[in-house]
């Protein structure tokens, strides 16, 4: 593979897991709001579960978190390393071609 679809590619898988953490926030809110919702209502395996599903979940979305910063710090040393911007004006030059 060469450098710059590596690139792509790991720009690709940084804005996937950027999605996963979003939607691991959405899923915290929704989880948040049956809890709210629930004070009112008193069902009680609601009452004794969801905490648990919150904090499993809270604890995947930190875990997402730090791998979505380890790989965009590493596809940005890649891409500084590889002369990223240059080889996509390259590119663009040789399509016009």
């Amino acid at each position: 593979m060469d450098k710059l679809k590596k690139f792509e590619l790991m720009e690709k898988i940084s804005r996937e897991l950027e999605d996963i953490r979003n939607s691991q926030q959405a899923v915290l809110e929704k989880i948040a709001k049956v809890e709210i919702d629930n004070i009112e209502l008193g069902d009680k395996t609601i009452e004794t579960k969801i905490p648990e599903i919150y904090q499993r979940t809270a604890d995947n979305s930190e875990a997402i978190l730090e791998i979505l910063n380890s790989f965009q710090e590493k596809t940005d040393e890649f891409g500084s390393k590889n002369n990223i911007d240059q080889l996509k004006e390259q590119q663009e030059i040789d399509n016009m071609k």
